[in-house]
């Protein structure tokens, strides 16, 4: 178990030390964050609005319907 435990801090501290050196690769994190973040926060509000209203049952009958005749 303690070589199981060794493995794992080694590739924890490659990872951690290779994250802390970098100095573009911070930069180009923070963009990919950005653009997730506008991607699945704002887009999704905006233009991404549910489809499904109403109760459960009405909800079943659109599914239904949608699956017999689609548009």
């Amino acid at each position: 178990m303690p070589q199981q435990r060794n493995i794992f801090y080694r590739i924890w501290r490659f990872y951690y030390e290779g994250f802390r050196s970098m100095t573009v690769g911070r930069t180009l994190w923070l963009i990919i964050f950005i653009k997730l973040f506008i991607m699945f926060a704002i887009l999704k509000v905006f233009f991404f609005q549910p489809t499904l209203k109403g109760t459960d049952e009405q909800k079943a009958e659109q599914v239904r319907t949608n699956l017999i005749s689609p548009k």
